[in-house]
């Protein structure tokens, strides 16, 4: 049973993150100097840190095992 709720566990997590996101952009945006934005743009730049970092803790986790 664990495999099948395996599967949609990254969806849910990409659409919370993408949430949790707009939040916090909304929350602190006077601190940082940016316009709070919408849902959409959120999920936009969560697929974007997620293909910037996703390859990179793939490299240090491969690198770590060799040793």
């Amino acid at each position: 049973m664990r495999p099948y709720f395996a599967l949609p566990a990254p969806g849910v997590f990409y659409f919370v993150s993408a949430w949790l996101l707009m939040i916090f952009a909304g929350i602190v945006h006077t601190s940082v100097g940016i316009r709070p934005f919408g849902y959409g743009t959120a999920l936009v730049a969560t697929i974007g840190l997620w293909l910037v970092i996703a390859p990179a803790i793939g490299a240090i986790a491969s690198s770590r095992r060799r040793w």
